[in-house]
């Protein structure tokens, strides 16, 4: 194991230009923490979307974990967290976890993948004011030394193999350390000429992105925005391509959002902080507009009155983005104002545990699952047997808005095919949905309507009816035709904890209707 004095030696004979002391050019991470985990850190504790490890002094050998928590630990993007924190005991801590990094000696291999280096490198030149300014010098020479060193790496490293989201935060990473370190401007001409062909890899058409995840399109907007203003910083030319994705996928963001301004719950998303997503899209630019269908990512936003209708209606991620993808094909979320009513039970992308994979499931969303088999075959990597024809046809009257839905996810399984029509009045006060099972033989299915924790639902008498309440004390009555309604348990995993919840159920038997319709009216 090297010491600080030891890094600074082992550099000192590097060719090119020298390490610089400090950053030439201060620039600042412009994302929000949380204090609150920043008041964690400071006691050992690490937490990240449902997941937590202790980070003490020789804590980052430890490999064990899923990727996205390793990734995020290597990628130090928790500075945020003591920089809310603000105390001179969270630059303490900072510097310290920063020297116990440089120090170990058998890091993981995660910890060098070109999307960690390259998030450690704008976190560290980020927040730099923060826990460097009253740093000493054999701290600051340790760290420029390394920040030096890993940026020389991931240059040679990109083109980065990673199929999905993580090469914009790359080639961030490498024009952070470029802007910063002027002397070390050969890095830019390699990070711009990999940044155009990754736009168009990642940003589809109609503003979407690959991963079909709402989370991964949040994290890819912020990464193009930092790349904008780093750029800005730099005074260097933006590729033609940058900002028209910003502006496309600006627009495709507001059509992923509840009224609450949180995102829809599909494909590893949760909540998220809405201030966060305010604030990205002012940083992405003026523009207001939204889209209310996105045809080639797959997602359609039906909006009338108060009422919001977000529908999963496009195939999976390809294969290679498609490692947090979720089996939630034709899954829908419906809210009422700032207030969520059908959802989907959101994930636990950073878990190693059993809840990330039964939150990816088929049941975990509000659709119809057929013998309690996922529409895609869940893997460690990604998705296997998947839908291969998953078809939307939209159509808009006087306000009113119906879809036309169907994939095959088990056409070889069962020989079956999923068709869903859904249907939202112009007042926004009746929702109406019929879902049906095409086979040559019948099957056993249930279709599946999670609600919201704050949702209370009672059966009526004639047990064919349900009775929503909202905590505003809005009433919603669920009916039923076709198939046996009962209330069950669910979870939610969307907010910033697990919660207990309901869900609606639908049972429909081998023998009985293929067919079920079903409406969700306004009481009152």
């Amino acid at each position: 194991m090297s010491g600080p004095r030891e890094w600074v030696a082992r550099f000192a004979g590097l060719r090119g230009p020298a390490i610089p002391d400090a950053p030439s050019l201060s620039i600042r991470d412009p994302w929000p923490g949380d204090p609150g985990h920043g008041a964690r850190l400071l006691k050992g504790d690490i937490d990240y979307l449902g997941a937590a490890r202790r980070l003490v002094p020789g804590g980052f050998a430890d490999p064990h974990g899923s990727i996205v928590l390793l990734d995020h630990v290597h990628g130090f993007t928790w500075l945020r967290d003591l920089r809310a924190l603000g105390t001179d005991a969270a630059r303490g801590r900072a510097r310290a976890l920063i020297t116990d990094w440089i120090e170990c000696g058998s890091l993981p291999d995660r910890a060098m993948k070109p999307a960690v280096t390259g998030a450690r490198l704008a976190s560290w030149l980020g927040h730099y004011d923060f826990f460097a300014a009253s740093a000493d010098d054999v701290f600051r020479q340790s760290m420029m030394a390394r920040l030096v060193a890993d940026a020389r790496a991931l240059s040679a490293a990109l083109p980065a193999e990673a199929r999905d989201g993580s090469g914009l935060t790359a080639i961030k990473g490498l024009i952070a350390a470029s802007v910063a370190m002027p002397d070390h401007a050969v890095f830019l001409p390699r990070a711009l000429r990999f940044l155009p062909p990754e736009i168009e890899r990642q940003v589809l058409a109609d503003g979407g992105h690959i991963e079909r995840s709402p989370a991964a399109h949040l994290q890819a907007l912020q990464d193009l925005a930092e790349i904008r203003a780093l750029l800005q910083a730099g005074r260097a030319e933006a590729p033609a391509a940058l900002p028209g994705a910003i502006e496309r996928m600006a627009v495709a963001l507001r059509a992923l959002r509840h009224g609450d301004g949180g995102l829809a719950l599909f494909n590893g998303s949760r909540e998220d902080w809405p201030n966060l997503i305010d604030l990205v899209l002012s940083q992405a630019g003026r523009t207001g507009r939204s889209s209310n269908a996105l045809p080639v990512s797959g997602f359609h936003r039906l909006a009338a009155g108060k009422s919001v209708v977000i529908v999963d209606a496009g195939a999976p991620a390809p294969a290679g983005a498609d490692r947090l993808a979720h089996a939630g094909t034709l899954s829908f979320e419906f809210s009422v104002g700032r207030e969520r009513v059908v959802v989907n039970c959101g994930a636990a992308p950073a878990s190693a545990g059993e809840w990330h994979d039964a939150l990816r499931a088929t049941a975990a969303h509000s659709t119809l699952v057929i013998a309690d088999v996922s529409s895609s075959e869940l893997t460690a990597n990604g998705l296997g047997r998947r839908p291969t024809q998953v078809d939307a046809q939209r159509q808009e009257a006087n306000g009113a808005h119906w879809l036309e839905l169907s994939h095959d996810g088990w056409r070889g399984l069962f020989g079956a095919l999923h068709r869903r029509r859904l249907y939202l009045a112009e007042s926004g006060e009746d929702v109406r949905g019929e879902d049906a099972v095409e086979a040559d033989e019948g099957q056993p299915y249930s279709l599946r309507f999670h609600l919201h924790p704050s949702v209370t639902v009672s059966l009526q008498q004639d047990s064919g009816s349900a009775l929503l309440r909202l905590p505003s004390g809005q009433g919603w009555r669920f009916r039923a035709d076709g198939a046996v309604l009962s209330i069950e348990e669910s979870v939610y995993f969307g907010g910033v904890e697990p919660r207990r919840a309901e869900q609606l159920v639908l049972t429909g038997m081998v023998d009985g209707p293929q067919q079920v319709k079903w409406a969700l009216t306004k009481v009152g």
